[in-house]
């Protein structure tokens, strides 16, 4: 697979890349939206129908399958507006300071299109220098349009009379839906892990196999967290025919949204295993994927064999060395880079405050929290416009949000059917609970504190969005935005040129060069990690006492692995002695907690 860019924009919340294919991909560049939010999608559609002077037909909230449809309607109508914007740009003509100049200026240095471009360049007019401009024209792609689904946000509903509805309409079932109908060609990521409702019913669609030419219409995109977790989930799929087209491995805790932290494994050591056992990928999955072929009928062409998934990384990466030792030692295809986009205003819909917010945020400021209602740590900027508007609502003894979307309910603690624990009514009835409780009152206080602690991420992210565009006015939208700790390090708005002119280290780094090497930020993130859970666990739980010291005993074995990486080779601008720093000071910190705590010995 040749491609375009050597990096890749991921899905940032609900709403932070909810416009990005159309802001990006005219230039060649990959992004993902988020589809978990199908009434969002409804309303960013109906924004850019009236744009690009487009048909637009409300799908109400109660319409039949209309979460489906929704998704459809909004995909469908980016990539219309995508093809325009791509099709004008490559019609531009050569030797002007156009858009067309900016797709090619952008190109990686190793690109062969950009290397056509130079070229070109030097010619004199000529029927040869004609011939060229025609094939590198035709040789521009855009960017792709790929979808995120949460696997974990799924849903079971109730028609409209009350009445459950089958699988085929929970959230994530019909959202993927929504993918499979559009007119894209492109991938959808699944993220937050194993959802085999999801994956059985995934099987059911054509697109996602192979036709008699060996393309696959559409992909999947798998974000895994170690090589077992690939090996498990491509092999469920590979045994329903489906095929992984890549791997796209994200730090656990060093990213931006939901962190799913891993065993302690720190990134090194999980992309070198995945960069020592990459062919057992293809070998592993072919097998069962020829099989089922086979039990329909079908047959496997022979001139995708030579395809091997690709795998990817990202998560805290933040320089140009740290881009290529990803690229070139651990031999990634790829990378992916999203919190810094999040101050290029061209590539993301940020609203103005959530911007300045960003823009100082400091290391102190960028933390992981309590707020999400699935209770998953959360990456968070503090006094954020959903934080203030959070904690508003608990000091004036009105906790908790209306819930107005609903895609967060799964508590059935006080209820027959589930609610949200950032809805008022879970919040009430919990901080009732924990009033009424024999907890002494200290314990009480930080009982109440963790309650009131979430937030309404269903509503909240999207707002930002909804203000940038004009949509939504300010007050009437409190803002959520998930960046991860790299933004600390990126102190003002970037064009898009300067964000990937930093990534392919054509300018002077971006970021000051004290900034820590993304190793060394994993690392203490996770010695942070450890101790909240220790923290957290009764010592007689003996489970959670062996998960603990599992932890322990694999980031000491990661920290080795540092302390060599440490040793070897530089690439370009990384602050490697901050990563020899970092290893020192971190295993005095998980040592010492270990000593302080006898039950942890």
């Amino acid at each position: 697979m040749t491609l375009t860019h050597t990096f890749h924009i991921p899905v940032m919340g609900t709403g932070h890349s909810i416009d990005t294919p159309i802001r990006v991909a005219p230039y060649g560049i990959d992004s993902v939206i988020s589809i978990v939010d199908d009434l969002l999608v409804e309303r960013i559609r109906k924004y850019y129908a009236e744009m690009y002077e487009l048909p637009f037909q409300s799908i109400p909230r109660n319409a039949d399958d209309g979460r489906a449809r929704r998704i459809t309607a909004y995909l469908n109508t980016v990539e219309e507006i995508v093809c325009r914007k791509f099709e004008a740009l490559r019609n531009e003509p050569f030797f002007t300071e156009n858009e067309k100049a900016k797709y090619f200026e952008m190109l990686p240095d190793s690109s062969t299109l950009r290397n056509g471009w130079e070229q070109l360049k030097a010619m004199a007019p000529s029927v040869d220098r004609e011939a060229l401009e025609n094939k590198l024209s035709s040789m521009m792609k855009p960017g792709a349009i790929d979808v995120n689904i949460m696997t974990k946000l799924d849903r079971l509903l109730n028609d409209n009379d009350g009445r459950p509805m089958s699988n085929e309409f929970s959230d994530a079932n019909a959202a993927f839906r929504g993918f499979a109908m559009s007119n894209l060609s492109s991938s959808v990521v699944l993220s937050a892990g194993f959802n085999p409702r999801l994956f059985g019913y995934m099987a059911e669609f054509r697109d996602f196999y192979r036709d008699a030419a060996g393309e696959l219409r559409k992909k999947i995109i798998l974000k895994v967290s170690d090589f077992r977790s690939a090996l498990i989930q491509g092999k469920f799929l590979a045994k329903k025919g489906l095929e992984i087209s890549e791997f796209r491995i994200e730090s656990g805790l060093n990213c931006g949204g939901h962190a799913f932290a891993s065993e302690g494994q720190l990134l090194p050591v999980i992309l070198k295993e995945f960069h020592e056992k990459k062919d057992q990928l293809a070998e592993t999955f072919q097998p069962l994927i020829d099989s089922f072929y086979d039990s329909m009928g079908w047959e496997y062409p022979d001139s995708a064999r030579k395809e091997e998934p690709l795998v990817t990384v990202q998560g805290g990466i933040g320089t140009h060395g740290e881009n290529e030792r990803m690229l070139n030692e651990y031999g990634m295809d790829r990378t992916g880079w999203g919190t810094p986009f999040l101050l290029v205003p061209e590539a993301t819909p940020v609203d103005g405050p959530t911007l300045e917010l960003l823009r100082n945020a400091g290391e102190d400021d960028l933390y992981l929290s309590g707020v999400s209602p699935l209770g998953i740590p959360f990456n968070n900027v503090r006094n954020s416009g959903s934080e203030k508007w959070t904690r508003s609502r608990s000091e004036t003894g009105k906790p908790g949000s209306a819930c107005p979307k609903g895609f967060l309910q799964f508590n059935t603690e006080f209820t027959e059917n589930p609610i949200c624990t950032a809805s008022s009514q879970y919040q009430l009835l919990k901080i009732d609970e924990i009033n009424r409780s024999e907890l002494d009152e200290t314990s009480k206080g930080n009982r109440r504190s963790e309650v009131l602690e979430k937030t309404c991420l269903c509503d909240h992210l999207g707002n930002g969005a909804l203000i940038a565009l004009g949509i939504l006015k300010e007050h009437r939208g409190p803002q959520a935005v998930c960046p991860g700790p790299n933004l600390a390090w990126f102190n003002r708005t970037y064009t898009l040129r300067e964000m990937i002119d930093h990534i392919y280290g054509r300018i002077p780094s971006l970021v000051p060069a004290q900034r820590p090497h993304m190793f060394a930020k994993e690392m203490a993130m996770y010695v942070d990690y450890i101790r909240q859970q220790i923290d957290q666990t009764d010592a007689s739980d003996a489970k959670a006492m062996k998960r603990i010291r599992t932890l322990y005993t694999n980031l000491v074995e990661s920290m080795d692995c540092c302390a060599e990486i440490a040793k070897g080779k530089v690439f370009g601008d990384e602050n490697m002695a901050s990563l020899t720093d970092a290893v020192k000071t971190e295993r005095k910190r998980l040592e010492a907690l270990f000593v302080s705590e006898p039950a942890m010995a």
